[in-house]
C-alpha cells in the first residue's frame, strides 16, 4: 500500500536502509534493544515498514526480515544472521504475523538463550514448537475479527506458551490490518482503521520492548 512505501523513506527521528533487509534505526542513540520481525506468508515485508518505523521512533532497532518467496516456513532462522549483524544491541525480541509468527516461535524455541521475548501478531506457534517452559518473556497480539487466524486458534494454543504470557486482543481489529497490503480473502471485516489497529500493536509491542530493556 502507499502508506508502506512512503514509511521506507524514514524520518528525522528513523533511517532506513533496505540493501539486505529492512532496517530502521534511531537516528540519535544506540539502542540496546532489537527487533526482528518476520512477516506472514506470501506478504511483501515492505508491508510492515509503518509498523517497524512507528516502534523504531521509540528508541528501538527494528529489522524486518524478507524471506524466500515471500515464504517464512523456508527460511525460519534468518534472525540469526541479524542478530550475528548488530553485536552492540544487548536484547534481541522476534516478532511475527501469522506464518512468520510461527517461524518467530519456532527461532526462539530454538534460540532460547539468544532470544529474550516473542511477540505474535495474529500468529500461534506450531504444534511442535513448545515454549511453555521457556524463559523468555511472550505476548500474543490477537485481532476481535481476524479470520484466519482466530480467536479460538490463538486460545486453543496458549499451551504452546510460557505461563506468563501477556495476552492482547484487538477490539475491532482482523489479520490483514497487523500489515499494510490489503485485504485478505476469508478474513473478517475490520470495525476499526488500519491506523487505529496499527497504533494499538505499536503500543503493546514497545511495553514489552521496554520491559526486555530493563
Amino acid at each position: 500500500m502507499p502508506e508502506a512505501l512512503a514509511a521506507l523513506h524514514g524520518t528525522t527521528e528513523v533511517r532506513v536502509i533496505t540493501r539486505k533487509w529492512g532496517v530502521f534505526e534511531p537516528t540519535t542513540g544506540k539502542p540496546r534493544v532489537g527487533l526482528v520481525v518476520y512477516p506472514a506468508s506470501r506478504v511483501d515485508w515492505r508491508a510492515y515498514a509503518p509498523l517497524a518505523l512507528s516502534i523504531s521512533s521509540k528508541g528501538f532497532l527494528v529489522v524486518v526480515v524478507p524471506m524466500p518467496l515471500n515464504l517464512p516456513s523456508l527460511d525460519s532462522a534468518r534472525a540469526g544472521a541479524v542478530i550475528q549483524e548488530f553485536k552492540l544491541v544487548r536484547s534481541w525480541a522476534i516478532a511475527g504475523h501469522g506464518e512468520g509468527g510461527a517461524m518467530a516461535a519456532r527461532f526462539a524455541a530454538l534460540h532460547p538463550h539468544v532470544v529474550r521475548a516473542l511477540i505474535l501478531w495474529g500468529a500461534r506457534p506450531a504444534a511442535g514448537d513448545n515454549l511453555g517452559a521457556a524463559r523468555i518473556s511472550a505476548m500474543s497480539i490477537s485481532a476481535e475479527l481476524d479470520g484466519l487466524v482466530t480467536p479460538l486458534v490463538v486460545k486453543e494454543s496458549a499451551w504452546l506458551l510460557p505461563a506468563t504470557t501477556r495476552w492482547v486482543t484487538i477490539l475491532g481489529g482482523n489479520h490483514s490490518q497487523f500489515g499494510w497490503y490489503g485485504n485478505q480473502g476469508r478474513d473478517g471485516k475490520a470495525l476499526i482503521s488500519r491506523a487505529e489497529q496499527q497504533a494499538r500493536v505499536v503500543r503493546a509491542t514497545v511495553e514489552l520492548l521496554r520491559a526486555i530493556a530493563d
